[in-house]
């Protein structure tokens, strides 16, 4: 599929749900719709939870404080923009920025989230933190300090669960860490 075919798809895609009220976030005070962003051609896809207020504010994903962090990082260990897609599980800002409960995974996941995964086919998921992780994987317990030693082969896809940026603010001993495990996942998709 040629890159102008997958924008195209995505941009379709989009446009089906920008207004989309297929669960309660709808009516729970977003703003807007916060699609993925990146090269659709891209084998590495980062994997998130949601959108926060900066990024419900804007309409662009991982632009707050946790963003930030995982782009800064992410550029330090070499990735440009044009080598990743980065997107998350629910389009919608989960009030108070908590995590999404499964009321509002399902509906996303099903009519957005797999759908965008058909489109961009990555070789490489990268999932952000426990939520992004379960919903990859489809499991319903995740214990990130086992999953993120890991790669997980989940229908041809290899999954590098690693701690979601916001975990890592919180607790900046992790930090190191959490750059090795980037750095693997960046290394498995140029190995892809």
């Amino acid at each position: 599929m040629t890159n102008t075919n997958k924008n195209e798809q995505l941009e379709a895609l989009h446009n089906l749900y920008k207004a989309c009220k297929h669960c309660p976030l709808a009516s729970l005070g977003r703003q807007q719709v916060v699609f993925g962003e990146g090269n659709p051609n891209a084998p590495l896809l980062f994997l998130g939870e949601g959108p926060g207020r900066e990024e419900d504010k804007v309409g662009r994903p991982f632009i707050g404080r946790s963003g930030q962090l995982l782009r800064k990082t992410i550029a330090k260990i070499g990735l440009k923009p044009e080598d990743y897609y980065i997107t998350n599980v629910v389009k919608c800002r989960p009030p108070n920025n908590r995590l999404p409960n499964k009321g509002e995974i399902s509906p996303c996941t099903k009519l957005i989230l797999k759908r965008e995964l058909d489109i961009i086919q990555p070789k490489v998921i990268c999932s952000l933190g426990s939520c992004a992780t379960k919903v990859i994987l489809e499991e319903k317990l995740i214990r990130m300090t086992d999953a993120r030693k890991k790669i997980i082969n989940k229908n041809g896809l290899s999954v590098k669960p690693v701690f979601h940026p916001a975990y890592i603010l919180r607790n900046s001993k992790m930090r190191d860490m959490w750059i090795l495990d980037l750095k693997q996942a960046f290394d498995l998709s140029k190995n892809s």
